[in-house]
């Protein structure tokens, strides 16, 4: 089986998320793209992160009319920061010798990878999956190269559809009083304001 690992903050989940992840996942003929949202990214450890839960049940409302499309509780459930390598092996620990997987973030996200926990067991696990996000470069390989030698034979870049849209436009639309319908499955706009996600 070729799994895409789609992970992220996913606050909240937007059309511009799925559209990416449709687009790799038809590319690269995978048998689904499983998102995973992050239960406190190591990253973004000093900014406010709306709750698990709430994140996670958004994340199953839009996805839940593909059937080529799953989520997954893993990072959710464990406790302390989240590190890519540990869900990468988690996900392999699941499905010995079961296929492939690939992990899919923007480029912009990729070009960090030197910060991350054992890079370099990152892409001896996987492979790396560069989404081209509007108003973003291409990876520079040679920046990458004296961190991660084997970037270059270990990653695709794959240009998608561009949708100007982000998680942090959506909240401070619903901040502003303005609308979100179109930006984010109509499922998901309902749960934000059935909740009161983001509003001022």
């Amino acid at each position: 089986m070729r799994t895409g690992l789609f992970g992220g903050t996913f606050d909240p989940i937007h059309l511009g998320h799925l559209i990416a992840a449709e687009e790799v996942r038809v590319r690269l003929s995978l048998d689904r793209v499983l998102f995973i949202p992050a239960r406190q990214p190591w990253l973004k450890a000093d900014k406010d992160i709306t709750h698990p839960q709430a994140r996670l049940e958004m994340v199953r409302l839009a996805i839940q009319s593909n059937p080529g499309f799953s989520v997954s509780d893993v990072e959710i459930e464990r406790p302390g920061p989240t590190y890519t390598v540990d869900t990468i092996e988690s996900m392999r620990e699941a499905a010995p010798g079961n296929g492939d997987f690939f992990f899919i973030a923007g480029t912009d996200t990729v070009a960090d990878m030197p910060r991350w926990k054992d890079p370099h067991r990152i892409v001896t696990l996987c492979r790396i999956i560069a989404v081209r996000r509007p108003g973003t470069e291409s990876i520079d390989m040679e920046s990458l190269a004296p961190h991660i030698p084997q970037a270059a034979q270990c990653m695709t870049i794959v240009d998608v559809p561009q949708i100007d849209i982000s998680s942090t436009m959506i909240r401070d639309r619903v901040k502003s009083g303005l609308s979100i319908r179109y930006l984010v499955p109509s499922a998901v706009e309902a749960y934000i304001f059935e909740h009161g996600l983001y509003a001022p």
